[in-house]
């Protein structure tokens, strides 16, 4: 189909991946556990090893997506357009999806801005390696 950097898709989803550590650990993995309900020892007693690597998959076909996106404009598009576009994706697809699901799970607005926030961070995160190595 597209040809896509594979390089740029696995070190694309590693960065995504890393914002996760930091964004859900030592910048908001307290507020995180209160808004979801769980304790350390109840996100310890989780099966780590596996929630970690299909959390990893997932981004991977993100990165892997985003790719081929940027492949079908069918040009060189400069550095910031891709941040932007990683940045439009997940404020336009991703955000309005997670509101729909936790306003209807009756979640708190407090954990629709951490995962939202979240995600726009893990989209440009993306979008920069893609664009860096694009």
């Amino acid at each position: 189909m597209f040809d896509v950097n594979w390089l740029a898709v696995v070190l694309g989803a590693a960065a995504g991946f890393f914002v996760g550590g930091l964004w859900y650990g030592p910048i908001m993995g307290k507020r995180w556990m209160g808004a979801v309900g769980l304790t350390e020892d109840q996100i310890k007693e989780g099966n780590m090893g596996m929630i970690y690597g299909l959390a990893f998959v997932f981004s991977l076909i993100a990165s892997w997506v985003l790719a081929h996106t940027f492949a079908s404009y069918g040009y060189d598009m400069s550095f910031g357009a891709k941040v932007m576009l990683a940045w439009g994706v997940a404020a336009g697809f991703i955000v309005p999806a997670l509101g729909t699901n936790y306003l209807f799970s009756q979640k708190s607005k407090a954990l629709f801005f951490i995962d939202a926030g979240y995600w726009m961070l893990f989209y440009i995160a993306m979008g920069a390696v893609h664009a860096w190595l694009g």
